[in-house]
């Protein structure tokens, strides 16, 4: 009852939106929003992507067929990361400067189209993590939907799976310049290794992969259940990784864990 009452509540609030412009990234929360507000508001809502070198093409092409099923228009705003200089400083509240940046040109975009409001797929459980962009997109005055009706990420996940939305189960693919620890240039090199790393380690079976760039050094993280698979593979990654310039390839013995650039600021305070 409780579930049925903040999806109601959801419902409510996109029809007292009247139109609106979804920053959408292909993932489990923007997917779901878009979902709901395209049967809600129908054709009175567009759904746009940020294009650039931190987004790997799978997940650009996942976004791209997703929206297009979906029979909604899908606008591109593209952008060089060579061209910003937050990525080259990449300081810890990098996410801030990006959002700023990224939502200032979202909002320009749906002003000149006409739609009311611009929204994101942020959710409750959204509030409870280290998200620099969360004071951006709160300045800019863009709505999150799911975060106002109260839904958690699991209770996304179910409700997409009751509508048979394909993004139900998806991992979470945060932008490829998670990657780079603070202070480290994010550069196109390092995001192209980044990228090819971890899709060589994803067809080999691992998903809720991530490998953490130290300019020589590769750190894997995967769960710990495939601890023992990913060692029958050692020999094969390591001529793979070494074929990508990194000189020494760690496995993390913790295990796959989102945020864990983070421990090392929190450490330092």
């Amino acid at each position: 009852m409780e579930l049925e009452k903040k999806l109601n509540q959801l419902n409510l609030l996109l029809k007292k939106m009247g139109s609106l412009a979804i920053a959408f990234s292909g993932g489990v929360d923007s997917s779901f929003l878009l979902y709901c507000a395209h049967e809600i508001l129908g054709d009175n809502i567009t759904a746009i992507i940020f294009s650039s070198q931190v987004l790997s093409k799978n997940e650009l092409e996942s976004a791209q067929s997703f929206a297009r099923n979906m029979g909604v228009s899908l606008q591109e705003i593209p952008f060089d990361v060579e061209e910003l200089d937050f990525f080259q400083n990449n300081s810890v509240d990098r996410c801030y400067f990006c959002k700023k940046h990224l939502f200032t040109r979202l909002r320009e975009l749906a002003k000149e189209q006409g739609f009311k409001w611009v929204a994101d797929g942020s959710n409750c459980d959204d509030l409870y993590e280290f998200r620099p962009g969360n004071k951006a997109i709160e300045e800019l005055k863009v709505r999150s939907p799911l975060r106002e009706a109260g839904l958690t990420k699991e209770e996304i996940r179910y409700l997409s799976k009751k509508v048979d939305l394909s993004t139900w189960n998806k991992p979470a693919a945060p932008c490829l310049a998670t990657r780079i620890p603070y202070g480290q240039p994010v550069t196109l090199k390092k995001l192209r290794e980044i990228q090819a790393a971890e899709e060589y380690l994803f067809n080999l079976g691992f998903q809720n992969v991530r490998l953490r760039h130290y300019d020589d050094t590769a750190r894997i993280e995967i769960p710990i259940r495939y601890f023992k698979d990913i060692l029958n593979y050692r020999e094969e990654i390591v001529k793979k990784l070494k074929s990508l310039q990194f000189a020494y390839i760690a496995l993390d013995l913790e295990g796959f864990r989102s945020g864990s650039l983070n421990e090392r600021k929190n450490l330092n305070g």
